[in-house]
């Protein structure tokens, strides 16, 4: 299995712009689902977005439009651009990542692999 390891966080003001990154190792990277969770303080890790090992994206509602999820399997690294945060947006971010056909992309309990997180929090 792959081992996560996400970069890139930090605090920044509302409207600001980060990048968060995932390197994987130990696997072959591009063989995985890959997806980002949050999870704010108080409350339950949420689902941000998901890419597909063949390139399909998927985005909740509520970061569709200002979030972009990509991937370089030749440096087996994957990406959250995000972009017009908001304090909303502050919580501990998650990279994950499963290589199991047929299972949600969205539900937490289907990915197997998962990183430490690393921490963004934005003010206003």
């Amino acid at each position: 299995q792959v081992q996560l390891v996400e970069s890139g966080g930090g605090s920044v003001q509302a409207g600001a712009s980060l990048r968060l990154s995932c390197v994987a190792s130990g696997g072959t990277f591009s063989e995985y689902d890959m997806a980002w969770f949050r999870q704010a303080p108080g409350k339950k890790r949420e689902w941000v977005a998901s890419l597909t090992a063949g390139g399909f994206a998927h985005y909740a509602q509520s970061v569709k439009g200002r979030f972009d999820i990509d991937r370089d399997n030749s440096k087996n690294t994957g990406y959250l651009q995000m972009n017009r945060l908001t304090p909303e947006d502050t919580a501990m971010f998650y990279c994950a990542a499963k290589k199991i056909l047929f299972t949600s992309i969205i539900a937490e309990d289907s990915y197997p692999e998962w990183g430490q997180g690393t921490q963004v929090t934005v003010s206003s």
